[in-house]
Formats: structure tokens, C-alpha cells, sequence
């Protein structure tokens, strides 16, 4: 006996797809940079995630730049906030701030360089954005060094974060860095007294600590910096 050919299913049998919205997108993209990398959340892969053509994901995101601008903005979610309100010198407590920005960016290191072009703008940009100026306002840090100030410290932290993630993924990172201490542990203090004098003091400290001291470093010039008009 010939089997009988299934009859076509009615379009109105499928399930429907999930409408289209900027928050789906958003937590589309999210998904496939977890999975495959933010260098794959392009309009035209993310189109095919959610079995639909790219230009329909216009309407919503103008382009790749400004999906990644929301990826970021989704993810600064993450950032804790909460040592703004804690207890502590208030630098201590702005480069805990700044030091979970960090981390965040760290945590996905393909969105730590996209982070040094892309301009969030959404509400947990400007929470962060918020907490810092509230920050420096406590230290008595004069506005408009502060207005500068927290470009700045932003700056250091996402290009920070680029760096790391970047040596972090390359072949023979660690020990392109460990060859690195040895020469300057070798320097001869004949012609070279002063890398000589600090030795391992050059290469001293955590990534982290130092990361903390460079933030308390550009907190104090830009409170100390007045602001040229000139």
C-alpha cells in the first residue's frame, strides 16, 4: 500500500513567531553574543536568530553600531551601584563603582572594545553616569571638573578593559608578560638606574589594585585640575 502524502499544514497551524519589539532584539542579540560572540551579532545573523529579514530589524535598530550601543546598555544593568550609598571614603567607594563597570565589560570582551565607539544612552547609562558625578560631588569636587572628570574616568575604565581582554585572549600572553618582568628585573643600574632602582616594584600589585589606583589617581587631578578657559 502507497503511504499517503501528509497534507501541507495551514499557515495558521504554525506557531506564531513572537512579535518584534526593540526589547526582543535587544535580548536576541544578548543571547547570540553569549553564544558566539558580539563579532556575530550582526543584523543579518541576528535576523536569521529570529526567522525574520534584516530590514524588518531596521525599523527598530538603525544599524550594527547602535544594536551594540543597546547590548551595552542592557548589560550596564550589572554594574553595582549600591558602594554609592555604602559607607567609606568616597573614593574608595567611586572606584568600586567604576571597578564592577570593569568587570562587566570584562565579562564579555568583544563588547569591551565595541565599548570604546559605542554610545549608550539608555537609563542604566545614565544611572552610572549619575552615580559617579553624585560621587565626586560628595568629595567637593567643583561641577565643572566633574562634568570632565567622568568622561574621563569612563574612558580609563572601558579602554582598560579592551586592553585586558585583549591580552587575555591572545596566544602566549602570559608569557610575553612574564619575559617582560625579566628584562626589567635584569636592567643594569649602570644604564638604566632608575627601571634598576624599582625592580619588581614595576610590575607589583594586581591588575585589580592597580586598576583601583589609577581611579584614585584621576579622581584626585580632576579634583585638584581646574578646568582652563582659555
Amino acid at each position: 500500500m502507497t503511504p499517503r502524502t501528509p497534507a501541507p499544514r495551514s499557515r495558521r497551524e504554525r506557531p506564531a513567531k513572537p512579535a518584534l519589539t526593540h526589547d526582543t532584539i535587544v535580548a536576541a542579540a544578548v543571547r547570540l553574543m553569549a553564544a558566539e560572540g558580539l563579532e556575530r551579532v550582526t543584523m543579518r545573523r541576528l535576523a536569521q536568530e529570529l526567522d525574520t529579514g534584516p530590514a524588518s530589524l531596521y525599523v527598530y535598530v538603525a544599524g550594527t553600531a547602535e544594536l551594540h550601543a543597546a547590548i551595552l546598555e542592557r548589560l550596564l544593568g550589572d554594574v553595582d551601584l549600591g558602594p554609592a550609598a555604602g559607607a567609606g571614603d568616597w573614593r574608595d567607594r567611586l572606584a568600586q563603582v567604576l571597578l564592577s563597570y570593569t568587570r562587566v565589560l570584562l565579562d564579555h570582551p568583544g563588547l569591551a572594545h565595541s565599548a570604546l565607539v559605542a554610545r549608550p544612552s539608555g537609563p542604566h547609562y545614565l544611572a552610572l553616569v549619575e552615580t559617579v558625578l553624585t560621587l565626586l560631588h560628595e568629595g567637593g569636587v567643583p561641577d565643572g571638573q566633574a562634568a570632565w572628570g567622568v568622561d574621563v574616568l569612563l574612558q580609563v575604565a572601558t579602554a582598560t578593559a579592551a586592553e585586558q581582554s585583549g591580552r587575555a585572549g591572545a596566544p602566549g600572553a602570559e608569557e610575553d608578560h612574564n619575559a617582560l618582568v625579566e628584562v626589567l628585573g635584569q636592567a643594569s643600574s649602570r644604564t638604566h638606574p632608575r627601571i634598576a632602582a624599582l625592580g619588581p616594584d614595576l610590575s607589583s600589585g594586581t591588575p585589580e589594585q592597580r586598576l583601583a589606583w589609577i581611579f584614585r589617581a584621576v579622581v584626585n587631578g580632576t579634583a585638584t585640575t581646574p578646568r582652563s578657559t582659555g
